[in-house]
């Protein structure tokens, strides 16, 4: 593919490897990579409370995960047939009350239980953009479609959002000192916001995300702007990026932040999802039975060395 420009990227100094565990948050953009990291196997845990947009309700998650503040009946609300939470996506919704209280505080455990075995996090952040829902006064992570009208739309500034990400560094540093931690904004426009607004937006995060110390940024935002700067590499709603830009940005962040003596073993896997894949024309001949066997030998060699990779 040729480019016009090519993004700078420093080669991360703490590589993802198999031994790693990934802790990936944030916006639909964290959702590819994370589906990235599962195709290949490694380590991961991506979105516990479903797509999440802004810094304050990411990091509003992380500190009630790490600091036990579990979710109560009262942060709850009954709205077309189903219970939601404002401080987690829709996807958790459920129809019975006490499940999704459940779950929503199961969330927190096996989150902070993650963070403390950690080698990694990636924050994925889609938006500036907030809304503080007029009853409380709270901001909140997902309208779950309650009228616009109960909500207050905000621009967090670059001070408020470099707060909100210092504090989690800070918080995430004293659960698990070996952390590694990444930061990136999500490609996606929020062109609903309008075009001006989006660039606002996105220029607020960027910004706050350089005023960190001791963190390191992956400029995904960046690489579908200048690099894939082209309508070609949208979905056709014009926004999403496309599979042929979610596999670049995915090959940007290889070379920069997996290690390479992983690479072998990536090989391997894609070799056997694509044998796992493969559709034969006869399935009950020798030399399909053979293929299943072979391919058997494959996943058990690889299990050997990584127990914890599941086909």
């Amino acid at each position: 593919m040729e480019l016009l420009t090519r993004v700078p990227i420093s080669p991360s100094d703490n590589p993802i490897d198999y031994r790693s565990k990934v802790l990936i948050l944030g916006s639909c953009f964290a959702e590819h990579m994370g589906s990235k990291l599962d195709y290949y196997q490694f380590q991961n845990l991506c979105n516990p409370f479903g797509i999440i947009y802004q810094p304050q309700a990411i990091y509003e998650l992380l500190r009630r995960s790490l600091e036990q503040d579990y979710f109560t009946p009262e942060e709850l609300f009954k709205l077309n047939e189903r219970w939601h939470c404002f401080s987690v996506h829709s996807d958790l919704s459920h129809p019975d009350k006490e499940s999704l209280l459940r779950d929503l505080n199961q969330g927190l455990d096996n989150t902070a239980t993650y963070i403390r075995n950690a080698s990694h996090i990636i924050i994925t952040l889609g938006t500036s953009w907030v809304y503080r829902y007029k009853r409380t006064g709270k901001l909140v992570a997902n309208c779950h479609k309650v009228p616009q009208r109960e909500f207050q739309k905000e621009l967090l500034t670059q001070a408020v959002i470099t707060g909100y990400l210092d504090q989690l560094k800070q918080l995430l540093r004293k659960a698990n000192s070996r952390i590694h931690l990444t930061f990136t904004v999500s490609p996606v426009r929020h062109l609903r916001d309008g075009f001006t607004e989006n660039q606002r937006s996105k220029a607020q995060l960027i910004s706050a995300v350089h005023l960190l110390k001791a963190v390191s940024y992956f400029p995904s935002y960046e690489l579908m702007m200048d690099e894939l700067r082209d309508y070609r590499f949208y979905t056709a709603d014009m926004v999403h990026p496309n599979e042929i830009a979610i596999n670049y940005i995915w090959e940007r962040f290889k070379e920069s932040s997996i290690a390479t003596d992983a690479y072998p073993v990536m090989e391997q896997v894609m070799a056997i999802r694509k044998g796992m894949a493969h559709r034969p024309f006869n399935p009950d001949s020798q030399t399909h039975g053979a293929f299943l066997s072979s391919l058997e030998q494959k996943i058990t060699a690889l299990r050997d060395s990584y127990p914890f990779m599941n086909f």
